[in-house]
């Protein structure tokens, strides 16, 4: 705060009480409110002086020991914390894939829930469903175990070559589970509980079975 004064008149030198309302009167100005820190300036200055701190400091091997510590401590806890509110990531399980082409029709299914189709089509008596839904099961249920691969387009009875391979001791049973397939698929001949016994028998003997040849892409 000025004072005003003339050169006719000596400057006025105040007592305590007088010098104190003055200053108060002096700091109440807009110019000093504006000019104060606030609680979020001073938080962000803490922050900032306390990483200055950390790096330009050189601590010895004990110091440099337990920082690594705090820092591994800090990341555990994060970890647990992200666990507990958005909870543990799920595998994508290896079975389930993409919509494909297999022998004529996209199929989105896996072996499991072509078995299950499968089997209720035969408690109904549908036994050309049956016979393909099978027939698709040893498809997918070998390619889920990475032994054959059927890419679109693939005839049944070159997956059927490319699967015996694999399973020499099951060359005959996949070759009548094709000729199956065929029949009631391409050829319109009516299926039966017999020929869904083949399909479904050589089903259950691959899924039993070691595979003795390597990953087959058939095309």
């Amino acid at each position: 705060m000025i004072l005003p004064f003339s050169d006719s008149q000596p400057p006025l030198t105040p007592d305590g009480d007088e010098a104190r309302r003055w200053a108060q009167q002096e700091l109440q100005n807009p110019a000093y409110a504006a000019a104060r820190p606030t609680p979020l300036d001073r938080a962000a200055r803490a922050v900032q002086d306390f990483l200055a701190r950390l790096f330009d400091a050189q601590p010895d091997a004990r110091w440099g020991l337990w920082i690594a510590l705090a820092v591994g401590v800090i990341v555990v806890v994060l970890i647990v914390a992200a666990i507990f509110i958005w909870g543990r990531p799920r595998a994508v399980p290896r079975s389930a894939r993409p919509a494909t082409e297999l022998f004529g029709d996209t199929e989105t299914r896996t072996a499991g829930q072509l078995r299950k189709a499968a089997a209720a089509a035969a408690a109904s008596g549908s036994w050309d469903a049956a016979i393909i839904l099978r027939f698709r099961a040893v498809a997918r249920g070998l390619s889920e175990r990475d032994i054959v691969h059927p890419a679109p387009g693939a005839t049944v009875h070159a997956f059927a070559r490319a699967a015996a391979r694999a399973f020499p001791a099951s060359s005959a049973d996949l070759d009548a589970a094709a000729a199956a397939f065929d029949d009631v698929r391409y050829l319109r001949r009516p299926g039966g509980p017999e020929a869904y016994g083949r399909v479904a028998h050589t089903d259950d003997a691959l899924q039993a079975a070691e595979p003795r040849a390597a990953t087959e892409l058939v095309g």
